[in-house]
């Protein structure tokens, strides 16, 4: 159940996105957009530690500003990736990607609140 709930969430979070960032747009129907935010959740639970981990010097000396930069970036592979299986979400540039990765953070992290409120009460 948790799985799913965190998918939802990403796809949520991805298309607020994909509404308020300029360069951040997707093309297509509910279903693909599971398929993004299932790519968006490979990325961020494998590929985003190691790049953390490699920035972890800027990260530290920009007070962790660098980041949102490793956000970014790994809002952009998504796109990438998504792009190369047709599933219809770009990222043009990596200012909406870093912008576009700040929304995601935000909107996610509202909603897994509202998740754990009901869970909780």
């Amino acid at each position: 159940m948790g799985f799913l709930v965190r998918l939802l969430i990403n796809a949520a979070a991805l298309w607020v996105a994909t509404r308020l960032v300029p360069g951040v747009t997707y093309s297509g129907d509910v279903v693909p957009l599971l398929g993004v935010a299932l790519v968006f959740g490979i990325v961020n639970a494998f590929i985003r530690p190691i790049a953390k981990l490699l920035a972890l010097p800027l990260i530290i000396l920009t007070l962790g500003l660098f980041a949102l930069v490793v956000n970014g970036l790994m809002l952009w592979l998504t796109s990438s990736l998504s792009s190369s299986l047709g599933l219809g979400f770009h990222v043009s540039g990596f200012w909406a990607a870093v912008f576009g990765s700040l929304v995601v953070s935000i909107v996610s992290t509202v909603l897994w609140m509202f998740v754990q409120e009901d869970a909780m009460g």
